[in-house]
């Protein structure tokens, strides 16, 4: 099985939607067998760093249209509960507002290397509860060691331009595959699933996908098509 994860590191219910996949998948028995690829979806390319401005402030601004801080504020607070909910801790009042492209950057190297869910389950923590900058490449390459990348060559990649195109092809497919938001989520290029889910509310996907991927097939026991020692029917009635 194929899950494709669109989501972005300012998004705070990516956070507890990854979260909740990985609790899913952990509840999988063919978890071995599934193949989780995280792309990226940047929803503010142009959005600034460094600005001093709180996360309330800055989140308002770049949406734009009248937006409040108060509304920000207030709009968050079921945020923050679902995330403590699941044992996720949101500091957004100490968070610094950042631009995510260079994060992202690292995000498609790390799924290079099969070290994209590590990657981001460091750099949502480092964002949203330890209120780091993530827009500063010696913290991203910090928590690319963290999460087993190699830190010297992920300062290294973050110094050029590489994979800065890659993130904006990437919004762009999301986009012509129907994607306006995140998370967002593809099974095995056939089941869509939009905005977060709870985690048993992701094993019902997973494990509904796998079956119709994988039907059971039944194994004629007999020239009569009859299971030796009978069968037991709804109906309450044992035939032998």
């Amino acid at each position: 099985m194929k899950i494709e994860v669109w989501s972005d590191i300012m998004c705070p219910l990516c956070y507890i939607g990854k979260t909740n996949l990985d609790n899913a998948l952990d509840q999988f028995g063919q978890k071995d067998q599934v193949e989780v690829i995280y792309r990226p979806f940047q929803l503010f390319p142009d959005a600034p760093s460094n600005t001093g401005k709180n996360y309330y402030d800055w989140t308002a601004e770049i949406h734009g249209g009248g937006m409040s801080p108060d509304f920000v504020r207030e709009g968050n607070k079921a945020v923050v509960q679902m995330g403590k909910n699941i044992g996720l801790t949101y500091n957004l009042d100490k968070l610094i507002p950042s631009n995510t492209t260079d994060a992202l950057r690292v995000e498609i190297f790390a799924q290079g290397q099969g070290k994209a869910a590590a990657w981001l389950a460091s750099v949502y923590k480092a964002y949203f509860t330890d209120a780091l900058d993530i827009s500063d490449h010696g913290t991203l390459a910090m928590l690319a060691g963290e999460s087993g990348l190699d830190a010297s060559e992920v300062l290294a990649m973050l110094s050029t331009d590489l994979y800065k195109d890659t993130v904006k092809n990437e919004r762009l497919n999301g986009s012509r595959r129907g994607i306006t938001g995140t998370p967002y989520y593809i099974f095995n290029d056939k089941y869509a699933v939009s905005g977060v889910r709870s985690s048993d509310a992701f094993l019902d996907v997973i494990v509904q996908v796998w079956r119709e991927e994988h039907p059971l097939q039944m194994i004629d026991n007999g020239a009569n098509g009859n299971f030796e020692g009978g069968i037991c029917g709804e109906n309450g009635v044992c035939s032998i």
